[in-house]
């Protein structure tokens, strides 16, 4: 096959692949974008183009990104961009060679996942169950925090729960996930009950709007917005207004903490690492494998915090 002409050509036609074979997200398929695009205009400042690039011209790019002070985080995101678009563009036949298949990047630093102590997460639980406009607004919040906790489920996945998802009182929930991927995990009997009133509520109210002539939702979170469901921006915004009701700091609450809680929680009693990576939905149990280092962590402070012997001298 012959190579684009012009590298927005062989970005919206990368873009269109990773949607199509590889079910990437809309957020991954912005960054590549993004990421691409910034590369793209690098490579014309200097008269080249995806075609032409070479591997000193990539590297040359990569040094321009730390030489700009980009985070290492931003550079390593940049480079396996570029990998990825190369990597297809070969396997497509546009280039003979992969220029950037023997780089190295930067790698990412090994941050641990800020947590919340079991005490931080009730507190949560009991401020949504006093927050709230009305009863509905009440039983919602409810719902939505004992489904997090309970799960551990990504934010999105929350938000956009098909309402069929939940009927019949189950003891299990089927996710969508990353990538197109299915799994179940287990709910606990606070979460099942928090599910069941929040059904109640939330069919009466789309009973209604049916009998006003307007479509029920599919979601179990219905919203009147463009999505169809609550969205992740407003979510972000109730779990910081519920840390502030609970007595929390919100620096350490957000949707992705309460993830965080959920595995380093399980793995402390006892789970199987293997376990958590299956009800977590990663791909790699490198990526579960944080929360042994976190729970390590945890325990050393507790140790320097409490052991007699760590207070002298």
């Amino acid at each position: 096959m012959p190579a684009p002409a012009a590298n927005f050509q062989w970005i919206s036609t990368f873009l269109d692949a990773q949607a199509a074979e590889s079910g990437a997200s809309q957020n991954t398929l912005l960054a590549y974008g993004r990421d691409l695009k910034d590369l793209t205009g690098w490579l014309e400042h200097r008269s080249l183009d995806f075609s032409t690039a070479s591997q000193d011209d990539i590297e040359a790019y990569l040094i321009s990104c730390d030489a700009q002070g980009l985070a290492r985080s931003t550079r390593a995101r940049r480079l396996s961009a570029v990998k990825q678009i190369y990597r297809f563009a070969f396997e497509e036949g546009w280039r003979q060679d992969n220029p950037a298949i023997q780089i190295r990047g930067p790698g990412r630093e090994k941050r641990l996942p800020k947590t919340l102590e079991v005490i931080e997460v009730d507190r949560l639980l009991d401020a949504a169950r006093q927050t709230g406009r009305s009863e509905a607004d009440r039983l919602r919040n409810t719902c939505l925090m004992e489904l997090l906790y309970a799960t551990g489920m990504r934010v999105t996945e929350l938000v956009s729960l098909p309402v069929s998802a939940a009927r019949g009182d189950p003891r299990m929930l089927l996710i969508l996930g990353k990538g197109g991927k299915e799994r179940m995990v287990p709910l606990s009997p606070p979460a099942r009950e928090a599910l069941a009133q929040w059904l109640l509520v939330r069919d009466a109210a789309e009973d209604e709007r049916e009998l006003k002539g307007n479509p029920a939702s599919r979601f179990l979170f219905p919203s009147r917005g463009k999505s169809g469901h609550l969205t992740r921006h407003r979510f972000y915004l109730l779990i910081k207004e519920l840390a502030v009701t609970g007595g929390v700091s919100p620096d350490k609450v957000t949707p992705h903490t309460l993830r965080h809680a959920f595995a380093t929680h399980l793995l402390a009693n006892g789970a199987d690492l293997r376990a958590i990576q299956a009800l977590l939905g990663h791909a790699d149990i490198a990526t579960t494998e944080i929360y042994t280092h976190v729970l390590d962590a945890r325990l050393q402070e507790l140790v320097l915090e409490h052991h007699p012997l760590a207070k002298r001298g």
